[in-house]
């Protein structure tokens, strides 16, 4: 199976491919359903990451502190243009 890299990257042609439309409905769908599949595919594998992770930092006898991740998107800086 693919690693998370190549899994990312063929969800990102996914995306751009039905953001640039003008595609024939079925091929719309197929395309949808997996970017749907490769999506579940790395947030499984980021919570799986993530769990890996916790672990580690119990056993070192750290002290953990979530805080919320904040990700921008192209549509954030987009907003943040035009302001």
């Amino acid at each position: 199976m693919a690693n998370f890299e190549q899994r990312l990257a063929d969800l990102e042609a996914v995306v751009e491919r039905l953001e640039e439309g003008g595609l024939p409905l079925d091929e719309a769908v197929r395309l949808f359903e997996e970017g749907m599949k490769l999506s579940e595919s790395c947030k499984k594998e980021l919570s799986d990451a993530e769990g890996r992770v916790q672990v580690l930092i119990e056993r070192a006898g750290g002290k953990m502190k979530t805080q919320e991740l904040v990700v921008e998107t192209d549509d954030d800086e987009a907003e943040e243009d035009e302001e």
